[in-house]
């Protein structure tokens, strides 16, 4: 991959004036995941110097040593899980701390996986699974990445659909995603949901196969997002703005062409970064998708980074929605102020300006809607009677029992 030259007009008027960063070397943090590419992309291929920015890539060991750091101040800015940044901002697991979204960083991407030994005992269908389940005896085990992430709420809402419940009929465990295959591969759990290329890896060694996908939940779902905290973000405006433009400028990149996500796929492929086989990585980054089951597919909702500026909206109804899950299983007591809290998180004004100056349009509207698995729709407009209206939930006198 070639480094990449600013297609603005002027981007050396980032450079000094009133618009200048305030601070111009930034600690970034990713965990090794497909859908870290457009950090990557954006700190090694050219995109970030334009703005006044340097950034350099922190490979971190466990989205809970990123969050540590972050909040430690060892890393400005970071790939975040869309429901951990509102589980830090609201105090779940910890003290609150203000955080910030200034864009998303991906859509869909993720998957289920079961192992190899549920696949040889007939158990190759979410039917297949909910009999297994009700058998007595010992509780499947599955992984998911962190308490309030996207991949705890994408299994307990798919085991939901199905009539498991994700709190009481089995049991869940926090692994990072690097390490997911080998727990696989050693008995210790039965099946995780994380991002790729563990999903994809798990299916190329054999080591079990894909149930679900996470689009098959949710089409166009929200993943990860360039999460500060709210200090940061108050501190440096510019810096956010700049580092905002130069990711944005990535993800557009990245999305432009079959040839652009290639080249991606094997920058990120590298020991320095993801660290998996680039065989594991760019099928999924070109939407080409095999379960481990026989089944082949173009998918038509794959991995995106852009998508016309669909992808890094930083969309309001996204963020609500996680905080309606965290009720539903829990985690909150008690309904918060959803869209309030959603407008402290989310830097929509600061996003809008990056978007202008890129020339990417931005929806007028910060609310989007979709119909999910369980034919449940979701728009946004009433979370409250959303999150209380599931009839698989976390008991009354279970409330915040998930472990942290």
């Amino acid at each position: 991959m070639t480094e990449h030259s600013s297609t603005r007009s002027d981007p050396l008027a980032w450079l000094a004036g009133s618009d200048a960063p305030e601070k111009s070397i930034l600690e970034l943090g990713f965990m090794p995941l497909t859908d870290a590419a457009s950090l990557i992309v954006a700190a090694t291929q050219g995109f970030a110097q334009p703005y006044g920015l340097t950034l350099n890539l922190r490979r971190q060991a466990s989205w809970a040593t990123l969050r540590d750091k972050l909040l430690g101040g060892e890393l400005d800015a970071a790939q975040m899980l869309y429901g951990q940044v509102y589980g830090t901002h609201l105090g779940i697991g910890g003290a609150a701390t203000g955080m910030a979204i200034l864009m998303g960083l991906n859509q869909n991407g993720q998957a289920i996986n079961l192992s190899g030994p549920l696949k040889n005992a007939g158990v190759n269908s979410a039917e297949a699974l909910v009999a297994r389940v009700r058998q007595a005896g010992a509780k499947l085990t599955f992984a998911q990445t962190f308490p309030t992430g996207t991949h705890a709420m994408w299994l307990y809402y798919w085991l939901a659909a199905h009539g498991i419940h994700p709190l009481e009929d089995v049991d869940t465990v926090v692994v990072p995603p690097p390490q997911m295959v080998a727990h696989l591969q050693a008995g210790r759990i039965d099946g995780f949901c994380a991002g790729g290329p563990w999903g994809a890896l798990a299916v190329e060694q054999g080591q079990g196969f894909t149930i679900a996908t996470s689009q098959q939940i949710w089409a166009d779902h929200p993943e990860k997002v360039l999460g500060v905290t709210r200090e940061f973000v108050e501190r440096y405006p510019n810096t956010a703005r700049a580092l905002t433009m130069a990711v944005l400028e990535a993800s557009r990149f990245i999305d432009a062409n079959e040839e652009n996500k290639r080249s991606a796929a094997q920058l990120i492929a590298g020991r320095d970064y993801v660290d998996a086989p680039l065989s594991a990585i760019q099928p999924r980054f070109l939407g080409q998708y095999e379960d481990g089951l026989g089944h082949a597919w173009q998918d038509a909702h794959p991995l995106r980074f852009f998508a016309g500026g669909e992808a890094t909206m930083p969309w309001l109804s996204d963020g609500i929605w996680f905080m309606t899950q965290f009720r539903r299983w829990g985690l909150l007591k008690d309904d918060p102020d959803y869209l309030g809290i959603a407008r402290q998180v989310h830097r929509l004004e600061l996003y809008t300006q990056a978007a202008n100056a890129l020339g990417i349009a931005v929806a007028r509207q910060p609310m989007r809607s979709a119909t999910l698995l369980d034919g449940s729709h979701w728009d946004g407009s009433d979370p409250a009677g959303y999150a209380n209206g599931f009839a698989i939930h976390a008991r009354s006198d279970s409330a915040g029992t998930i472990a942290l």
